[in-house]
């Protein structure tokens, strides 16, 4: 023992007996426990909780997972659905290959899709419902296992959103926060602050076509990547310098695949474009990869009601442009066989309100056919000529035909520009055409008018009930259909009864869709056989008439 131990023993005995010493003790302990509790109450809330680690998935045919990690939210915030934004909820996206990941020994979540065809999932009761719109999210059940270490008792909903989604007609991402794009090297770049591990990048079409490999090989691929070191962006070789800051979202979509099809912009381009568009109001730049002035020109009216910019041919800007948010892809129908039509469980819009909005871009003033308007004055029927192939032969007989049951006649083909057309078409109550792209014009008929389908021999039954019988209901349009016989196509005056393209079209469609287009939308065209097709013309009449559908 030495002698400065040996002293305060002493000096302790002295003073105090070997009981009080003891008690001296214990409330030196707890007076330390007292005072420990009185620091953790008083300043319990300054203290935050740690870091919450969520994952979400958005799984492809690799397998790919989507890793999130967040700032821990108030208790509050979570109970109020309009209140949130993509700021407060989603600060930072990781795709990763594992399966199950740990951080800071918070949370470990093993999640399994239910479900092979829903790609994405999306449960977060904390976002309006615009902002799960606009990331095609649904709700599948999943299997989540889960240990989370929080400072306070309040229990923070747990939420999983994909900042990707791969769904079976398209490729949809929104990205948020330094987002960087460089057009010549087709890449989307988006700063991260921490380290992470596993895949980085994303590449993608933006062409709402997927599956379709004709189509989708006009169409340019991008990839989107994650960068490290956003803090450091100056000094880090792998992260573009801005040359251009926007202050405005942005959209980057595609004109390959088939533009300039009637059919194909309005189903694969228009249509995606206004329900991933139409909720910026306008405040929304459009970046166009595969640049195509001719469709910008034919749809300029259109894109000025959804963008107050100028369109960037994006492949031509060797420039980085420098976004807050970005959204590459367009959104479309989740089902596979559905066009011309909008997902009413994927979207904010229906086909009801984008038929109103183009009578808004074109200024067409009927928005629906009334009995009482088609009794006071004489229906228009229009006759869609055709230049080239599936045109009608007898196109006056029909006409003819028309005037005497009671309709005032317009023939009229759909090469004098969109804006005149529509014109033309929403003035009619009756539009009659031969299964093909003109058709698509449907869109601009009031409500309440007629469509009358002509079927061409070849087994189109298929693609006109999906192209345009099923989306005609979806506009409040009432449908009749024809079907010619091998005597009405002027594929038997070319080929014979007998032959296998009259016969049987199925052993031609074998030889592939390229031999199948090549005959029967190419070389067929349609002499109407007036005794049989009559008795539609009159029906179409009686509709107009009544009230009935």
């Amino acid at each position: 023992m030495t002698e400065k131990n040996l002293l305060y023993d002493t000096i302790l005995a002295r003073s105090f007996s070997k009981n009080e010493q003891k008690r001296l003790g214990y409330g030196a302990f707890i007076a330390s426990l007292l005072f420990v509790f009185t620091l953790c109450t008083v300043f319990k809330p300054y203290l935050s909780p740690l870091p919450v680690v969520e994952l979400q998935l958005s799984v492809d045919e690799d397998g790919l997972r989507m890793l999130r990690i967040t700032e821990p939210q108030k208790p509050q915030a979570i109970t109020s659905s309009n209140d949130a934004t993509s700021e407060d909820s989603e600060k930072l996206i990781v795709p990763t290959k594992q399966d199950n990941v740990t951080s800071n020994g918070v949370i470990t979540q093993s999640l399994v899709s239910s479900e092979d065809d829903k790609l994405s999932v999306c449960n977060d009761t904390s976002l309006p419902k615009n902002h799960h719109d606009s990331f095609n999210c649904t709700t599948t059940n999943t299997t989540i296992s889960e240990e989370q270490v929080i400072s306070d008792e309040s229990k923070l909903e747990k939420t999983m959103k994909p900042i990707c989604n791969k769904l079976k007609r398209t490729e949809l991402c929104e990205l948020s926060g330094d987002v960087r794009i460089h057009g010549k090297s087709a890449t989307v770049s988006v700063a991260i602050t921490f380290a992470f591990s596993g895949n980085s990048t994303w590449h993608m079409r933006p062409y709402a076509r997927k599956g379709d490999t004709a189509a989708m090989n006009r169409v340019r691929e991008w990839t989107v990547k994650l960068k490290q070191n956003a803090d450091d962006q100056l000094e880090n070789a792998n992260f573009s310098r801005c040359d251009r800051n926007h202050s405005v979202p942005a959209m980057l979509f595609s004109l390959g695949g088939y533009s300039m099809n009637n059919f194909h912009d309005f189903t694969d381009i228009v249509i995606p474009l206004y329900t991933t568009a139409r909720r910026f109001n306008g405040e929304v730049q459009f970046l166009v990869t595969n640049k195509n002035p001719r469709w910008i020109e034919k749809f300029k009216e259109l894109l000025r009601k959804l963008s107050n910019y100028e369109v960037i041919y994006i492949d031509d800007e060797n420039e980085t442009h420098c976004f807050s948010i970005v959204v590459v892809g367009l959104n479309r129908h989740r089902e596979y066989y559905k066009e011309l039509t909008i997902d009413p469980s994927n979207s904010e819009y229906s086909m009801s309100d984008f038929r109103s909005f183009l009578r808004d871009a074109y200024s067409l003033p009927n928005a629906a056919v009334t009995t009482r308007q088609t009794r006071r004055r004489r229906p228009r029927i229009l006759i869609l000529s055709r230049g080239r192939s599936r045109a009608f032969t007898n196109a006056g007989e029909i006409a003819k035909a028309a005037r005497r049951i009671g309709f005032k006649v317009v023939v009229a083909e759909a090469n004098t520009g969109l804006a005149s057309f529509s014109q033309t078409v929403n003035s009619c109550d009756v539009m009659v055409g031969v299964h093909g792209a003109g058709l698509t014009n449907m869109v601009f008929l009031p409500e309440n008018a007629v469509v009358v389908q002509i079927l061409p021999i070849g087994g189109f039954e298929w693609l006109a009930k999906t192209d345009f019988e099923d989306p005609s209901k979806g506009m409040n349009l009432r449908y009749l259909e024809y079907k010619i016989t091998p005597e009405e196509s002027t594929l038997m005056q070319k080929y014979g009864r007998d032959h296998e393209v009259v016969r049987d079209p199925s052993a031609v469609a074998k030889h592939g869709w390229e031999s199948f287009k090549s005959v029967y939308l190419v070389q067929q065209n349609v002499s109407i056989d007036m005794n049989r097709f009559k008795p539609v013309l009159v029906k179409a009449f009686e509709f107009l008439q009544s009230q009935s559908v």
